[in-house]
């Protein structure tokens, strides 16, 4: 049966829901970590079965992410993203790739009946915290070389990093009339796939600072978008 929880907090995997709960947790009026699972496909469809099943009155992804910027955003410090966007879906690949935009083919229509706006390859994320402008990019690969972090930039400059849940987790949250917001610590740099440069138990504990901080706010994250 069906319940109503305050705020469902998701996190992509079991390595990443392990950590968190080594760390502390979060406090019992705050919320249980959920596994929305790993990749965009197994986490829009998680997300969608929570939100339906639990009905939060508002969603927090919280988990690792690379950057594209070590200098804006240091390994082993956490970020909140006001927008997510999403790479890989459309036609082609490399330099050819062509998004939903340049096809003229949105991802969602957008709906009357639910007041959901059209979807290309970005969705904002207007319950963030202000000041949080930065781009979260999601993509069904990361990025295996500097090349390819620097051929997903040039197609979104302004994404500062790479994940492989965000904006699955927001088009659920989207079409669900939830606020969402995200919260991913820094392990590596984007196209860095070498294990000794990542510091995955640092990002953790910088993002569960983060989040922890951001569940204690009183202020109402407002409607979905």
């Amino acid at each position: 049966m069906a319940s109503t929880c305050e705020t469902l907090i998701l996190v992509p995997t079991d390595l990443e829901r392990r950590r968190l709960l080594d760390l502390g947790g979060f406090d019992a009026d705050q919320g249980e970590p959920h596994l929305c699972g790993f990749g965009p496909v197994a986490s829009a469809a998680r997300s969608a079965w929570y939100l339906a099943e639990l009905r939060p009155r508002r969603v927090l992804l919280v988990g690792i992410a690379g950057a594209f910027d070590l200098e804006a955003h240091p390994i082993g410090t956490a970020a909140e993203f006001g927008a997510t966007a999403v790479d890989g879906v459309g036609v082609g690949e490399g330099r050819t790739f062509r998004g939903p935009p340049a096809l003229g083919f949105p991802q969602w229509p957008g709906a009357q009946d639910t007041d959901t706006q059209e979807v290309g390859d970005r969705i904002a994320l207007p319950s963030a915290a202000p000041g949080a402008a930065d781009l979260l990019l999601t993509t069904c690969a990361a990025s295996d070389s500097p090349d390819q972090a620097v051929l997903r930039r040039e197609r979104f400059p302004d994404a500062s990093a790479e994940d492989m849940e965000g904006f699955a987790v927001a088009m659920a949250c989207l079409l669900g009339g939830v606020p969402l917001r995200i919260v991913r610590g820094i392990s590596n740099e984007v196209g860095d796939r070498d294990p000794e440069h990542w510091r995955i138990p640092a990002a953790l504990a910088a993002a569960h600072e983060a989040a922890c901080a951001l569940l204690a706010e009183q202020a109402d994250w407002g409607a979905g978008a």
